[in-house]
């Protein structure tokens, strides 16, 4: 059985046993995602319109990480303008421990 959830403004397939980095969470402990699109049991999948009712999945915050440094450099010819930001988002790590649908 999988789904494909929607958080953080992206859409993630997760089954159950799962680990995914999704935009950082304000929580920790156990996590509840409502925003299910699509879940499909093997036999016969069942797809919202937009989001399904009465189906979540549940995750269990693991800790938090940081994806790879960006480098943003801007630069202007001939008038001596450099500057160079860099970046580093913040994750947290997801465990998906169940998926529930009706």
């Amino acid at each position: 059985m999988y789904a494909i959830i929607e958080t953080g403004g992206k859409q993630y397939r997760v089954e159950e046993g799962d680990e995914i980095d999704v935009e950082l969470l304000g929580t920790d402990g156990t996590v509840k995602f409502e925003k299910v699109l699509l879940v499909h049991d093997g036999k016969e999948p069942k797809v919202g319109l937009p989001h399904l009712d009465k189906c979540s999945v549940m995750g269990e915050v693991i800790g938090q990480t940081k994806g790879p440094k960006v480098i943003a450099f801007k630069y202007k010819q001939r008038k001596n303008y450099r500057r160079t930001v860099g970046h580093r988002q913040k994750y947290s790590r997801v465990k998906i421990t169940k998926i529930a649908a009706q």
